[in-house]
């Protein structure tokens, strides 16, 4: 069985970013899905449920409203590990040339007195959200892009190099 490619991530050594998750061709049409990393995996603390599921509801409404980019949104939502999310664009953008699109968003969140699409006709978990800690976060991961935009380390995955058994298998540790 092959290695998906996002468990080739050394997750001991990535930090908060923008990544490039894959590449994909569909109908001759480009898709990148990047993993946008809030927290330092297995190091800090994962994103709280409830903040994560209102970061969910306020960046894609975010997204999917911006004129410059709301035709290119495919997809934006929560990683199950809650250290950050994946977003699927048309195309193929270095994650550098999205950073300035991710530091708006999530410095748009600041600007919300509620949560979007959070009654029980609009969500299936209506009453878990944070909008308090989803701020904070918000917050932290946008002064933290502005602070490293010009680190190279934030937009390239470090890769975990993986055994390969005589016959050909890959070695799983996990």
């Amino acid at each position: 069985m092959d290695l998906i490619p996002s468990f080739s991530v050394d997750h001991t050594l990535i930090i908060p970013g923008i990544f490039v998750s894959r590449i994909d061709t569909i109908d001759d049409k480009m898709i990148t899905t990047y993993d946008v990393r809030v927290t330092k995996p297995n190091v800090e603390p994962a994103v709280d449920v409830a903040a994560m599921h209102s970061l969910e509801h306020l960046i894609a409404t975010y997204l999917r409203n911006n004129d410059e980019w709301k035709d290119e949104v495919i997809y934006w939502g929560p990683m199950g590990c809650l250290t950050g999310f994946y977003l699927i664009l048309k195309g193929n953008r270095a994650p550098k040339d999205i950073c300035e699109l991710l530091i708006n968003a999530f410095e748009s969140v600041k600007d919300y007195d509620e949560v979007p699409g959070t009654s029980p006709e609009n969500c299936g978990n209506y009453l878990m959200h944070n909008l308090n800690m989803a701020k904070y976060h918000a917050a932290k991961f946008a002064a933290y892009l502005k602070d490293n935009s010009d680190n190279p380390n934030i937009f390239e995955y470090p890769k975990t190099e993986r055994l390969v058994t005589d016959d050909g298998r890959q070695f799983f540790d996990s």
